[in-house]
């Protein structure tokens, strides 16, 4: 467990609490040592991301056992639809906030600014095209 944590970054005590509110998943060895597999690292890092974008465990947990599905069931996908058109509305408003502070910034640091968001825009809107195309 102390090597997950370092590679992911973590504490020994985070993987404990996720192992015990289930969002990651452990074997007992006979002598009850946890045995993590090598999915662990990777699911780690992506709670982490979620944890970073300020998603609620709760929520995190459900993303996650979509993405081991690797399906979802028409219910979830009404419901995860629903979610991400939120979280689209909420960084639309976190944007609008942003550009008039972004607009005072030097110009050099402007066009870092810039730059990381038109990259990440233009990401997400070509995500999009192909899921509506």
């Amino acid at each position: 467990m102390g090597e997950l944590a370092t590679r992911a970054g973590v504490s020994k005590r985070t993987i404990d609490y996720y192992t015990s509110i289930g969002l990651l998943n452990a074997e007992r060895t006979h002598s009850n040592y946890r045995l993590y597999d090598k999915s662990t690292l990777a699911d780690l890092k992506y709670i982490e991301e979620c944890k970073s974008m300020h998603f609620p465990l709760d929520e995190i947990k459900r993303k996650l056992e979509i993405k081991k599905a690797g399906r979802i069931r028409e219910s979830q996908l009404e419901d995860q639809a629903y979610l991400v058109a939120q979280q689209m509305k909420q960084l639309h408003d976190d944007l609008s906030a942003l550009l008039p502070l972004i607009q005072k910034l030097d110009t050099k640091k402007r066009d870092i600014v810039s730059r990381d968001l038109n990259e990440e825009g233009n990401a997400l809107l070509k995500s999009l095209k192909e899921l509506t195309s």
